[in-house]
């Protein structure tokens, strides 16, 4: 069988407030901001981490697909208050220096460092819109 070269290029998080997500992304987690169209709530903003272009995350305003009904855009509503819609697992080689600069930025606390059972060393953080943001400790 042939392998096929497929990248992974961009991901979609949610966001409820394109500038309070914006600032978390690039002011408390580093990442640069590669594009920003739209205005007001209806931005699409596409940031990833410097030097890295070739992945990206593209905040998004949720449920704008014509097709979602109004029941779904309310779940939708609902799920990212209680921040189980979107999340995202980010790796990096220094997980106690990473936590300690992100929390004192003041980002929310979800999980501090700690051993998981399944064998890897991760903490967890939401962002302003509720998505889980994992960051794993790379071996």
């Amino acid at each position: 069988m042939a392998c096929m070269d497929i990248t992974i290029h961009t991901t979609f998080l949610p966001h409820d407030d394109p500038d309070a997500s914006l600032a978390f992304y690039r002011d408390v987690l580093g990442f640069e901001v590669r594009s920003d169209v739209g205005q007001g709530r209806m931005r699409w903003i596409s940031v990833g981490p410097a030097g890295r272009s070739g992945t990206s995350i593209l905040l998004a305003p949720p449920a704008t697909d014509p097709g979602i009904t109004e029941d779904e855009r309310r779940t939708i509503a609902e799920m990212m208050a209680k921040g189980t819609y979107g999340w995202i697992l980010l790796a990096t080689p220094d997980l106690d220096g990473t936590f300690e600069k992100v929390q004192a930025k003041g980002a929310e606390v979800v999980q501090e460092p700690v051993e998981q059972p399944y064998g890897v060393r991760d903490c967890a953080f939401r962002d302003p819109a509720g998505n889980l943001i994992r960051i794993q400790e790379l071996r």
